[in-house]
């Protein structure tokens, strides 16, 4: 039986680039946890696994606008060196700091000199087209606690996930996870 909404669906991928480079698995370690329709995912890959029942592997093809969208140039800014002090700035480094909504946003350093620091709020994968080899572990209806509080309960899983957690900084390149603005 294929997934339904409030579902957690129990999952295994791999993440590949146009190129067949490997970006990202979680094959070696825990399967990743996330509730159906709760935007915990792309909305690319969420949409093949509604598909899915468990058991069932499958290659998927996600165009970047269903994965983290278009490169959108205007969301690259300038701002001056001192809002960087103290900081040891190197290119492509990736920094993190608060939003005007609350949420953690990620930024990489596109370069900088004694003045000026060029910054991009894209996220690393934005404008790429995405390949993922999936395996569904596990599906089960979501328990009530899960539905309230909207995570999986006993996971603390963040790849494919929201980046939200002080915890997650550590995974600044995890791949399948929301877009944030």
């Amino acid at each position: 039986m294929a997934t339904v909404e409030n579902q957690v669906v129990s999952m295994f991928y791999e993440l590949k680039d146009v190129n067949g480079n490997l970006l990202d698995s979680n094959m070696d370690s825990a399967p990743l946890l996330f509730i159906v329709g709760k935007n915990q995912i792309i909305t690319g890959l969420e949409r093949e696994i509604i598909n899915m029942n468990q058991g069932d592997a499958s290659h998927v093809a996600i165009k970047a606008v269903d994965a983290y969208g278009e490169y959108d140039e205007n969301a690259v800014q300038i701002v001056p060196i001192e809002q960087f002090a103290g900081l040891e700035l190197t290119n492509g480094m990736t920094l993190y700091g608060q939003g005007e909504d609350g949420n953690t946003v990620q930024v990489i350093v596109k370069e900088f000199n004694d003045k000026d620091v060029t910054i991009d709020f894209n996220h690393p994968l934005a404008g790429k087209d995405l390949y993922f080899d999936i395996e569904i572990a596990e599906i089960r209806d979501a328990t009530e606690d899960e539905l309230l509080n909207g995570h999986v309960e006993g996971s603390h899983s963040c790849s494919c996930g929201e980046h939200n957690d002080e915890c997650c900084n550590e995974h600044e390149d995890e791949c399948c996870g929301k877009h944030h603005h």
